[in-house]
């Protein structure tokens, strides 16, 4: 009983009881053992915790009535020992299998983004040897139909290997479908009878996906756990957002998932985390000795957390409608960053050790109020031959919608670190460009030399620093210097980390990194239960008030900066928005 190893990842384990285990796994656990093998990234040391099937070391006396202690010398029993477990590891290695069912496969999200991604993560050979991927959804398909349309979004991206279409064969050869109802515990049945045709009665993993409304998340749950789940390994579910609309609606399918699973095998998926900007904010932070001193209120003026695009809506109106830009964008997506960001230092980065970090800072925040807020929603603009339609030319969407498509948002934290330090956090759509990042803007410098060179403008003067994952990838630090020259002229200047130019291998999609964490067990990038209560205590009041008082969005023209507010919004806190300082990269 062995696992494989392959170049992209490595593996360890912990032995499971039961289909649906209770107890935290390490990174990269496939496949149940009798002990537990770690084997961290980047380093190939083998440690065994041999215990015996019942649990108990094995080298310890039993005094169970009717049983003889071991006679045995204890050499003798760890040369046996040593032999069991290398019989073990070898015949594993053989009968493990890794199952993963993507429920709603037929919708745009599977399409799009999850089958690509597992190609993916298939053609880099971070897949187990032995795996299944079944597709399930309520429409008819065929094997060969599902393949057809998985075909279509597959590409050869991974630095162009002449064998990408050989692999694509491979993988799709690795993909089946079942029709069968959500709610359905007689259809699971079935799925899971051909699971087991598949897995050919080797111990198995099982990994759902549940690409489908929130609505129908607990039915699905109750089915998969009831008549799908894997009988000797591990079985997990990840779940997309939006994990409720407000506190009550969270809390009440937090509960209705854990009548079926455990926290642990609850996989929360915010795709954004799963962004090389997530990564690199705790590398850029914890392992570079001159940010950390500078990280707190005496050195930082503001943090500015933003998500623009230069799109609308585009066909999600019936969704988007009963969202809005909050829900969908802030209360996650920069949330998270926003806590990442906050945090203090972790004791390690362990999953648990950097989450109860972020619930701590999401604690320390106080809720929202209507006027730290600004709503705005695009109307429709007609630019040259050009038209651009308003958020409620929709079909979907109601002609008199209050739904904002902007907000922009000012938080506190409550701590020594950060008090009085503005965190303005902004997201819309129908903007004048594509972009997220985290923009930090430092004090000025006190008693500066230099401050007739830049005018009455020390805003100008004001040293940023920026981490951009849209529309490229980047890290840059702006920075005043002298323009050569006889006379004494200071400018603005970028020193610049641009990832495609530094790093020219193209960076994989961030679903393909949170589909790996999940299969292997890390949990690091996922949101734990009382982490997302937390995030909804501060949203939920506001919510409540702009729905309650049918606040009225500030429209603004497909393609602008957004609404006027914001720059009141900004000024009320004295913060300069930076990308309308130096110009950007």
């Amino acid at each position: 009983m062995a696992i494989r190893l392959s170049p992209c990842s490595s593996t360890s384990n912990t032995f499971s009881s039961s289909s649906f285990s209770h107890g935290s796994r390490p990174r990269n656990s496939y496949f149940p053992t009798w002990g537990s093998q770690d084997y961290s990234r980047g380093h190939h040391g083998r440690n065994f915790e041999l215990r015996s099937s019942n649990l108990q070391p094995l080298n310890a006396v039993s005094l169970q009535a009717g049983v003889s202690a071991n006679p045995l010398p204890k050499e003798h029993v760890e040369t046996q020992v040593k032999e069991e477990s290398s019989f073990s590891s070898k015949s594993e290695k053989a009968e493990s299998t890794l199952s993963i069912v993507v429920v709603g496969a037929s919708g745009e999200l599977a399409r799009k983004k999850i089958f690509p991604s597992l190609f993916a993560l298939f053609y880099e050979d971070c897949l187990p040897k032995n795996f299944t991927i079944f597709g399930y959804a309520r429409s008819t398909m065929t094997d060969e139909e599902l393949r057809n349309m998985i075909s279509r979004g597959l590409t050869c991206r991974i630095d162009k290997r002449k064998n990408c279409n050989e692999k694509m064969d491979q993988f799709l050869q690795r993909c089946f479908y079942h029709s069968g109802q959500y709610s359905s515990e007689d259809h699971f049945s079935k799925l899971d009878k051909k699971l087991k045709e598949k897995e050919g009665g080797r111990s198995s993993n099982r990994l759902f996906y549940l690409s489908i409304p929130p609505s129908i998340f607990v039915d699905a749950v109750r089915c998969a756990r009831r008549r799908a789940s894997s009988e000797q390994g591990w079985t997990r579910v990840i779940v997309e957002k939006p994990f409720g609309r407000d506190s009550k609606s969270s809390v009440e399918l937090t509960r209705g998932l854990k009548q079926y699973l455990s926290e642990d095998q609850i996989f929360r998926i915010d795709h954004y985390l799963g962004e090389e900007l997530i990564e690199n904010l705790l590398v850029l932070r914890f392992s570079n000795l001159v940010f950390e001193p500078l990280w707190s209120r005496n050195y930082i003026r503001n943090v500015q957390v933003t998500f623009s695009e230069d799109i609308g809506i585009e066909g999600r109106g019936k969704y988007f409608d009963n969202y809005g830009i909050i829900r969908d964008i802030m209360q996650n997506h920069l949330l998270q960053i926003l806590a990442l960001f906050a945090m203090e230092t972790p004791v390690s980065l362990d999953a648990e050790d950097i989450r109860n970090e972020k619930v701590k800072v999401l604690r320390s925040m106080r809720p929202l109020q209507l006027e730290d807020v600004v709503v705005g929603q695009y109307k429709g603009c007609t630019e040259g031959i050009t038209s651009y339609p308003a958020y409620t030319d929709d079909p979907n969407v109601t002609k008199n919608s209050l739904t904002p498509t902007f907000a922009a948002a000012t938080f506190f934290i409550n701590n020594a670190r950060w008090d009085g330090v503005p965190f303005l956090m902004i997201a819309g759509k129908g903007l004048h460009s594509k972009r997220a990042e985290v923009r930090v803007q430092f004090r000025h410098v006190p008693g500066n030399l230099y401050k007739q060179k830049f005018g009455t403008d020390l805003d100008k003067a004001t040293n940023e620093l920026v981490l951009r994952s849209q529309p490229d990838e980047a890290v840059y630090l702006k920075i005043n210097n002298k323009v050569p020259g006889l006379g004494l002229r200071l400018d603005c200047s970028d020193l610049n980390l641009l990832y495609k130019s530094r790093y020219p291998r193209e960076v994989p999609d961030a679903y393909e990194r949170l589909l790996l964490d999940a299969v292997e067990g890390e949990r690091r990038l996922f949101i734990r239960s009382d982490e997302l209560d937390a995030a909804w205590a501060l949203f939920t009041p506001l919510l409540k008030e702009l729905e309650e008082k049918k606040v009225m969005p500030e429209l603004y023209p497909y393609g602008s900066r957004g609404p006027e507010g914001v720059h009141y919004l900004a000024a009320k806190h004295n913060v300069r928005w930076g990308d309308l300082s130096c110009d950007d990269l």
